[in-house]
């Protein structure tokens, strides 16, 4: 769906400046790349752990490279992995473990590639999609039209963290993402439809659920909107080093 350069580089991760700065090492020169990831990539900054970075696709950018997908050793492989997840694990031959996407613009992305390709059961019967569409005094990442259907509003996130099996989101602290939740409550109480899409870019999340441990306010409007009508559809992401493809949903973790 969403394929990378040939010419991408692999460099080991050394450190991250300023959440948007990450320097790695490659044939042992130092080469700063572009992070477009805000939040803290908790558990996927571990020195010496390869980073993919594609080439910046403006030549007289500064960084001229753009932080892609974190490789994550796996100790331990799952006891009945399914389909995806064993495609997602032969990606790279070095060893076990699995590629992790942290490219937060691949969500959009995706989602629209997946409309369009008619991957999205959710959207059955919708003809158009317009991408970063107005509403009020925000902006919202879709919205998905068709005739005789109710505006159907989405939210993308890119989930990067699991614990205890859960895909989880946020990682960080995030006023933004909560903002998003109430204005989709607000939408569904106008009468139309809205929906969080959540791309869990990493296989070995099981079920997804809000991040209470990092973000409770987050988690506590997730469970809010789940039950005044907003849908929640986290789906996996096939991350590899030729590219991202969009797999199947993922169960909801059950309501504590």
């Amino acid at each position: 769906m969403l394929p990378l350069p040939q010419d991408c580089i692999v460099g080991g991760f050394v450190q991250r400046r300023k959440r948007f700065s990450v320097e790695l090492t490659l044939h042992g020169e130092p080469v700063w790349v572009h992070s477009n990831n805000s939040g803290s990539m908790l558990g996927l900054t571990r020195p010496g752990c390869p980073v993919l970075a594609s080439p910046a696709a403006n030549p007289a950018r500064k960084l001229k490279y753009t932080q892609e997908c974190v490789w994550l050793a796996q100790t331990a492989l799952p006891a009945a992995p399914d389909n995806e997840t064993a495609a997602t694990l032969n990606a790279d031959p070095s060893g076990p473990g699995f590629w992790v996407g942290v490219n937060t613009s691949v969500p959009n992305r995706m989602l629209e590639a997946a409309f369009h390709a008619g991957r999205l059961h959710f959207a059955s019967g919708y003809t158009s999609l317009v991408r970063e569409a107005k509403r009020g005094q925000s902006r919202l990442d879709g919205l998905i039209t068709g005739p005789g259907l109710p505006p159907l509003w989405v939210e993308c996130k890119n989930v990067t963290m699991v614990e205890d099996d859960a895909a989880c989101f946020p990682d960080a602290a995030s006023e933004r993402g909560q903002k998003h939740l109430r204005e989709l409550m607000d939408i569904v109480a106008q009468g139309e439809r809205a929906a969080m899409f959540y791309l869990v870019q990493r296989p070995d999340g099981h079920c997804f659920a809000p991040a209470d441990f990092i973000d409770p306010e987050y988690a506590r409007l997730f469970y809010e909107a789940l039950a005044c009508g907003v849908e929640v559809y986290p789906y996996r992401a096939l991350v590899s080093k030729n590219g991202i493809d969009l797999g199947g949903l993922i169960p909801l973790r059950p309501t504590p």
